[in-house]
């Protein structure tokens, strides 16, 4: 009994030293591919990625901006920060400095927005956002406001937004019952109203199946043409419907 309890304890001793050797080498592995981000704030691009070649990590240009006190071409800012702890082939994102600011910011206001693009661009600055708006009584695809305003001072960043305008909605109506009202009167409000007649048919007779023994079916008459005596009967869209102007009506009439 003794020795099969000392085998069952060496057995046991013996996958406790694997499992701890295995998590051992699992953790080497993991932080053994760890590196140590170096500070690259005040270099070049080129200069940092010279830095970080040897620890396996990149340098991606992310954003730039103006800066009075670092000089043009610098890194101003990084992520992650100095001294973190990252996996080989990890990217560090800097911003690069442009410099002080020596572009004027255009007043592009009242123009079209290819205009203002173009006009934006040509001082090297860049459209980042476009918002719209509806203006009444102001053309549409025109600048309404922009930001940073023109010959601003002080900018952080070469990128403008732009306001426009749009197209406003054409004005909504609830379109009113014209049954029971002759065609011709009908016609004539409805077109003074900024609407068009459509389509004007004759409604069939209400059908009679009523058969009389004896009696020879009646022959269904031919409908005559619409006129501007005609009554409307039906009409789509439909009374109380809400239509833009110079929607089209449709009228059924006897």
């Amino acid at each position: 009994m003794k020795p099969l309890f000392r085998f069952a304890m060496l057995a046991l001793v013996m996958v406790v030293v694997a499992m701890v050797s295995a998590v051992t080498a699992m953790r080497f592995a993991i932080h053994g591919q760890e590196v140590q981000v170096p500070a690259v704030v005040g270099m070049t691009p080129s200069e940092a990625e010279r830095a970080v070649a040897g620890l396996g990590l990149q340098i991606e240009v992310e954003r730039q901006y103006y800066s009075p006190q670092i000089p043009e071409g610098r890194i101003m800012t990084q992520l992650p920060q100095p001294g973190s702890k990252v996996r080989r082939g990890w990217q560090v994102r800097v911003a690069q400095s442009m410099g002080p600011q020596r572009v004027s910011i255009p007043d592009v206001t009242r123009q079209s927005q290819r205009a203002a693009e173009l006009n934006i661009r040509r001082r090297g600055l860049e459209v980042t956002s476009t918002a719209q708006m509806q203006l009444p009584g102001t053309p549409a695809d025109q600048v309404l406001a922009q930001s940073p305003p023109a010959n601003a001072s002080q900018v952080s960043a070469p990128k403008t937004s732009l306001l426009l305008t749009i197209p406003a909605d054409p004005p909504a109506f609830v379109m009113p019952s014209f049954v029971g009202q002759p065609l011709g009167p009908a016609s004539r409000a409805l077109q003074d109203a900024g609407f068009k007649l459509g389509t004007v048919s004759v409604a069939p007779p209400p059908a009679d199946n009523a058969e009389i023994p004896g009696v020879p079916p009646v022959v269904p008459v031919v409908p005559p043409q619409p006129s501007p005596a005609s009554m409307i009967v039906t009409q789509w869209p439909p009374a109380g419907e809400k239509v833009r102007a110079g929607a089209v009506v449709n009228f059924e009439v006897r």
